[in-house]
């Protein structure tokens, strides 16, 4: 039996540097891969053609939180309790497995009815697996010694956005919609993970947290998207709206949602994504996460794999902020002001910081502004605040409760989050699959990647005719003006001119620069198109600049 498109692949990107199995000299270990440096490059150009978009399109600003997650957030943020995954044991063979990946491809059988029904059996021995039990899937581990404290390896990135919601909204003026973005890594103690790079225990994240007013779900440059059309999937038909159509008709809840759908939808084909492989699924309300009102994801179509979740885009409602503002103490909310100042008659708790001085010493200041946001007491007696994650009892002479007219500004809430959130491992792969083109030539396999320009991990390939030292000196300075002027450039200078060609069409190198012995005379080159192989003569002072226009068209 033939190679499919996946072995190909993974073969190719060992052999020319995208992709390691990671620990490989001691065995390896499953959910771990290494990036070579092609693959280095491409994700690194991927990820900061996605910073574009977010950056300098959407405006947003990046944070780059730790790793190392404390359990309190992750246990207000609902992790702790839900991110479980249903798994059986095979006492047989000692393995464990995700119920959902190898229960039987039934519609409408769940995997809890799988179990129990005896319809799972171990795909390694063919033992009938029962006991279905929930595990969590975030790495667990202290921090510090003695008084140690519980943390998890994050499972994303976004409560360390989350977290910093208080000081971040300050920072950006106190006004909504804003975004925060955050590039970095993810871990999940995956039951059994295969699939490859699609399912790793030490994944890569991009993830946007835009912060709107939940009165106000609109975006400031939807208009300008309004009329792209995106490519929807409703679990029973495919669709083709437009932006405006999608929200217009209930399609897509609301514009904030539709305008990242689009922003997705324009960086995935832009980096080389297939169209004919894109499209937008909408999750059922049986398979929504617990945060989430409404869910789109981005699936792209793998040979192998059939339809893969690679981006998910959802409009988290106030779930977190309102979770962390409850558990922490701190305050999560924003303010929507009001045309015209309004007075209202409000009870509020006042501090005495005669006696919570003494009492809390350098906490005190701390204390107040925890009971400042309390709602006031139906009756006489102490309150209670969390201070550094503890419940604190403040006595009833530590404050006041008061009942007085005030004017206020407006009026406070906790915003919604709409999360675009991209799986980059998963994205990577797929651009491995859609620009993989092979085909014979001459009676041998030729392979090519068809990157775009952009995100290729190499831009040029400069090559002397032959290795003649006066081909080589001046091929050497055309290679290192062209990286000096942010092209990256491979020289070589091995083997024939049709092998060279051919490394560099491996990885996905758009254009070639050959320097032959009619360059001595009229300081000419020619340059070679990877996707036409059309060759046309350019002057070597030149090449830089007709190169920069290619790469950035």
């Amino acid at each position: 039996m033939g190679q499919d498109s996946y072995e190909k692949i993974m073969m190719m990107a060992k052999r020319r540097g995208f992709i390691f199995p990671s620990f490989e000299l001691y065995g390896g270990c499953a959910g771990f891969y290494d990036y070579g440096p092609f693959g280095s490059a491409l994700k690194n150009n991927v990820e900061n053609l996605w910073r574009s978009y977010f950056l300098l399109r959407d405006n947003c600003v990046e944070v780059s939180t730790p790793s190392l997650t404390l359990y309190e957030v992750l246990d207000a943020s609902g992790h702790v309790k839900e991110f479980t995954d249903l798994t059986v044991d095979c006492s047989k063979c000692s393995q464990s497995f995700k119920v959902e990946d190898i229960m039987p491809d039934e519609p409408g059988l769940m995997p809890e009815d799988a179990v129990s029904a005896g319809r799972v059996k171990c795909p390694s021995c063919g033992e009938v697996l029962g006991d279905a039990h929930p595990v969590n899937l975030m790495f667990q581990s202290k921090v510090g010694y003695g008084n140690a404290r519980d943390v998890f390896l994050r499972p994303e990135t976004a409560q360390g956005i989350f977290t910093n919601f208080h000081l971040l909204y300050r920072l950006m003026r106190e006004k909504l919609p804003f975004g925060v973005i955050q590039v970095g890594r993810g871990y999940r103690n995956e039951i059994s993970p295969r699939q490859g790079m699609l399912r790793q225990r030490e994944f890569n994240m991009a993830e946007a947290e835009i912060f709107f007013d939940p009165k106000n779900k609109s975006h400031p440059n939807f208009s300008k998207i309004e009329d792209e059309v995106l490519l929807l999937f409703d679990n029973k038909d495919e669709l083709k709206l437009s932006a405006k159509n999608a929200v217009s008709k209930g399609v897509v809840n609301n514009e904030a949602l539709a305008y990242y759908m689009w922003i997705a939808q324009d960086f995935l084909l832009s980096i080389g994504i297939d169209p004919k492989k894109f499209r937008f699924r909408k999750h059922a309300d049986d398979e929504l996460a617990h945060y989430a009102l409404e869910c789109w994801d981005v699936e792209l179509f793998s040979e192998r794999f059939g339809w893969v979740e690679c981006v998910g885009i959802a409009d988290r409602s106030a779930f977190d902020l309102s979770a962390h503002d409850a558990a922490s103490g701190v305050e999560m909310k924003a303010l929507r002001k009001f045309e015209e100042p309004k007075v209202v008659h409000v009870r509020r708790i006042v501090p005495a910081m005669g006696k919570l001085g003494p009492l809390f010493k350098g906490d005190a200041g701390r204390v107040k502004e925890l009971l400042e946001d309390l709602d006031p007491p139906s009756e006489n007696g102490p309150v209670s605040v969390v201070l550094d994650g503890k419940s604190v009892e403040i006595p009833s002479d530590c404050f006041e409760v008061v009942e007085r007219d005030e004017r206020h500004a407006g009026e406070k809430f906790l915003p919604h989050v709409v999360e675009p959130s991209f799986g980059v491992d998963r994205i990577i792969y797929m651009l491995l699959e859609h620009c993989f083109v092979e085909e014979e030539k001459n009676g041998e396999l030729y392979r090519v990647l068809r990157f775009p320009a952009r995100v290729a991990p190499v831009k040029v390939g400069v090559f002397p005719l032959i290795a003649d030292e006066k081909l080589m000196k001046v091929a050497s300075g055309i290679d290192e003006d062209l990286r000096k002027a942010g092209l990256k450039s491979v020289f070589d200078s091995g083997g024939t001119i049709g092998r060279r060609y051919a490394r560099m069409d491996e990885v996905g190198t758009p254009f070639c620069v050959t320097v032959d012995f009619d360059s001595l005379e009229d300081e000419m080159v020619t340059v070679r198109l990877r996707d036409t192989a059309e060759q046309k003569r350019i002057k070597i002072a030149e090449v830089v600049g007709h190169l920069k226009e290619l790469v950035g068209s």
